[in-house]
């Protein structure tokens, strides 16, 4: 985020946008879709999240694909997000873990959505793997979309999202206060979590050189009445907060900027229509995510 800003870019290969881009309704179009994407982010984006379902429709050879874009992702310096909302319990998660988080998995992304709603502790395989192998995780909370309230409002003062909340912040706890004891004393490397040897520090900074923990949130931008109504208050998170609804789903920079006032550092805001609707011409496209960019900088910090 502070190297290149606060915008995700969504990789959603929707019927509709391989029809406005003149692309068939096949692997191969799936293909030529995602890597333009690629092409066109590449270092003027922080991450690119692709959505996973969009590409398990087109069975074994849509995976394949997911998997050269993460690969190439990865060759071109490019963080990803592994839009797969993934949640159950006992082994089942454990392997969930391990496709999504684990250093050996072709599907392995730099982080990974999960669902919570069969209970936070049920995620334990993929928050403690991602810890190990320095990636992340992007916890559902708060999301954007009128089915949502159902589960995550209830309980009011206490509700459900901001139960989930508090698990996060908590998981991040000791993560970040290893990490501040670490800089203090001249240690660059979160030793304290990641033994000599594994692949990186899952610690992310922040646009004020905050240390956030690698368990992050998915809150909508667009939920601005429902943090008021449930009272929850974001100034002490600890953690990156993933915010869908940027752009195509109605929330301009300025609303973004607004509902993540106090943690607008920790914010990655994700666009996916607002700028695939640019495509497929690859400088257009890169124009769209610099502009993009440009805003949610502008208004995120001035």
């Amino acid at each position: 985020m502070v190297e290149h800003g606060p915008l995700c870019v969504g990789i959603d290969p929707h019927p509709g946008l391989l029809d406005a881009w003149g692309l068939p309704h096949t692997v191969a179009g799936l293909e030529k879709f995602s890597l333009t994407v690629v092409e066109a982010a590449a270092g003027h984006a922080a991450t690119l999240k692709p959505q996973v379902a969009l590409y398990e429709a087109f069975g074994s050879a849509g995976l394949a694909v997911l998997e050269r874009v993460l690969r190439d992702c990865r060759e071109a310096g490019v963080l990803t997000i592994a839009d797969a909302k993934r949640g159950d319990i006992g082994s089942t998660m454990a392997a969930y873990a391990t496709a999504w988080l684990s250093d050996d998995s072709p599907l392995a992304a730099d982080s990974v959505t999960l669902s919570p709603y069969l209970g936070f502790e049920s995620l334990r395989p993929a928050l403690d793997l991602a810890r190990q192998t320095g990636r992340g995780t992007f916890v559902l909370a708060l999301t954007s979309n009128p089915e949502g309230a159902s589960v995550q409002h209830v309980g009011g003062d206490e509700s459900v999202a901001k139960t989930i909340l508090r698990a996060v912040q908590e998981e991040n706890r000791h993560v970040t206060a290893a990490t501040r004891e670490n800089t203090e004393t001249g240690i660059t490397q979160n030793t304290a979590i990641n033994p000599p040897g594994t692949n990186c520090d899952q610690i992310v900074i922040n646009r004020i050189n905050a240390p956030l923990g690698s368990c992050g949130v998915v809150i909508g931008a667009t939920v601005s009445a429902a943090l008021s109504d449930l009272r929850i208050d974001l100034c002490n998170f600890n953690g990156p907060i993933l915010s869908p609804g940027y752009g195509a789903q109605g929330a301009d920079a300025n609303a973004v900027a607004g509902v993540f006032d106090q943690v607008s550092g920790n914010v990655l805001a994700n666009s996916s229509r607002g700028v695939l609707r640019h495509g497929p011409d690859v400088s257009a496209l890169r124009s769209a995510i610099q502009r993009s960019g440009d805003e949610l900088n502008t208004a995120l910090y001035g």
